[in-house]
């Protein structure tokens, strides 16, 4: 427990850039002051070590101003065979995967704090105002637009003929994907004081699920928005309001049946898609996110920026690299025999998933990389927060 509680002050106020003004109720969140005289912890200096590879860059290009914000998570996107960018502005770009080429660029000028969604033919960008903007996914042609109650801070996701939207204020909203109307609404308070950001909701079948700000996940029926099953991942515990925070604001992860899950100050668990039964949890802290090898491992960026490695099935410890403390690691994605994060300095790290051990390292820009990579055919996809975008072959 001595990890947990000694990164409360040092995380809330570097990693989620504080909390935001209580004023700002409609958000559920507040902002926590700290001393200027107050003492930090340093980041970890980064460590020599023998590279066991050189990692090949394909392709770099620009997409835009990328975030001007410490707490936006402007992720790139893949469908098909382009990957879908937006800066803070709503500049929203279309490359080609193989040479990084611009496909078609659609200037919306609208706040923007999280990366564009999309699916069966569209990309789905939200705003900070709380607009929803589908764009036809060759051309970049805007389709429609719907504005929703309150600012979107997480990617929408599209499932058959609904475009499914979580925003700020504790709503999962579904909007019709062909003209962009509301089809359902269902809604959760917002605890009084919450981290700043909410998970991306996941669409499985006929299922959507949902990670909230009081450490439960939801399942809805895609149809209707009927509840189908609740869990809690996270039950709120301590006497002050920080202590009491179990926000889900990682992504989910399914795979074959399986919903992964972590929340901060809580727990990680593995549980049925279907009826919510627990396979198995274990106590974890982690906003960030996590990476799934199901039958073998999960790994997950704590807030501490600690790597884990545990046992899919058990939850049991495999390993943990300690070497990137206080980095403001991203979440982890699985690249070939390999789990790579990126930090706060533009550095990628290569960590061998057998042992933890750092296999390779490479510095891809002066701004930090915050948005989880992404992987397709051999090759790893990054966005820095200052909008540089590159591919790299997986060896």
């Amino acid at each position: 427990m001595m990890w947990l509680l000694s990164m409360k002050a040092n995380l809330i106020k570097n990693i989620f850039v504080g909390l935001l003004l209580t004023t700002l109720t409609a958000c559920g969140t507040v902002k926590e002051f700290f001393a200027a005289d107050s003492y930090e912890a340093p980041p970890t200096e980064l460590t020599e070590f023998e590279a066991e590879f050189e990692p090949k860059t394909l392709w770099s290009t620009s997409t835009g101003d990328g975030a001007n914000t410490a707490y936006a998570n402007l992720a790139p996107w893949l469908q098909g065979n382009f990957i879908i960018t937006v800066d803070h502005e709503g500049d929203v770009r279309s490359h080609h995967v193989e040479n990084g080429k611009r496909v078609w660029r659609t200037k919306l000028d609208i706040p923007i704090a999280t990366g564009v969604g999309g699916g069966e033919g569209l990309i789905i960008v939200g705003s900070q105002s709380g607009e929803v903007v589908a764009l036809d996914e060759s051309s970049g042609e805007e389709l429609w637009r719907q504005r929703l109650s309150s600012e979107v801070l997480a990617p929408a996701k599209v499932g058959g003929d609904k475009v499914v939207v979580r925003t700020a204020d504790g709503r999962l909203t579904a909007i019709s994907a062909s003209n962009g109307n509301v089809l359902w609404n269902y809604q959760r308070a917002v605890p009084l004081l919450s981290l700043r950001g909410v998970s991306s909701p996941v669409i499985d079948g006929q299922t959507v699920l949902a990670g909230y700000d009081n450490g439960k996940l939801v399942a809805l029926s895609l149809s209707d928005g009927k509840v189908i099953w609740e869990k809690s991942v996270a039950v709120p515990a301590g006497r002050t309001e920080l202590e009491r925070l179990v926000d889900i604001d990682a992504d989910l992860v399914i795979q074959n049946g399986i919903v992964y899950v972590v929340a901060f100050q809580g727990n990680m668990a593995a549980m049925d898609v279907e009826t919510g039964q627990t396979f198995w949890d274990r106590e974890m802290s982690s906003t960030t996110g996590l990476a799934v090898a199901q039958n073998d491992a999960i790994y997950v960026s704590d807030d501490e920026s600690y790597l884990w490695a545990v046992a899919d099935g058990s939850g049991d410890s495999l390993w943990r690299q300690t070497l990137l403390l206080r980095r403001t690691i991203s979440a982890p994605v699985i690249a070939g025999d390999y789990v790579v994060v990126g930090d706060f300095e533009g550095y990628l790290h290569w960590v061998a998933r057998s042992d933890g051990r750092f296999v390779a390292r490479q510095r891809l820009d002066k701004d930090s990389i915050r948005s989880q990579p992404v992987v397709r055919d051999g090759v790893l996809y990054v966005m820095t927060t200052g909008g540089k975008l590159s591919a790299i072959r997986i060896p």
